[in-house]
């Protein structure tokens, strides 16, 4: 087992303890020295008492984005702050802003953001993460359908 995916096991079950379903799929993207892990699933998923925990919202109407982001250095990987935002957009436009609370467990640092969806809904997130200051963010976008759970 590689130390990414032991990182972003440890990351996804320290935060989300036990996810009621399946293992859900992880994305990321690499831009330069960094990895952008980002993942987007009905707070439903998670168990009541982690998402107290966490300080969020469970509903069958609301969504979580997890983001995390890794500097790559040589043949390891580190946990790294950023700034993270992001939107929602629905088909015909309509957005909300996602507003991101950081989660620093030491070794491991997520961003959780949340937002509101109906059933059967196709929303487009877009994701402005920035992890140095004097860099523009990088931006990462991608589409996904949420159902009520």
């Amino acid at each position: 087992m590689n130390k990414v995916f032991r990182w972003m096991s440890a990351a996804v079950v320290s935060c989300l303890a036990m996810i009621s379903q399946p293992l859900l799929a992880e994305q990321y993207v690499a831009y330069g020295d960094y990895e952008i892990h980002y993942i987007a699933f009905n707070s439903t998923f998670i168990k009541p008492d982690v998402a107290k925990n966490v300080g969020v919202q469970r509903s069958k109407r609301r969504a979580l984005v997890n983001v995390s982001v890794l500097k790559v250095e040589g043949d390891t990987k580190k946990a790294v702050t950023a700034t993270v935002k992001g939107k929602a957009t629905n088909l015909i436009q309509q957005s909300q802003d996602i507003n991101f609370k950081k989660v620093d467990e030491g070794t491991a640092i997520y961003y959780l953001g949340q937002f509101g969806f109906t059933d059967d809904q196709v929303l487009r997130l877009a994701l402005d993460v920035q992890p140095d200051p004097n860099k523009p963010p990088y931006t990462i976008k991608f589409e996904q359908k949420f159902y009520e759970e």
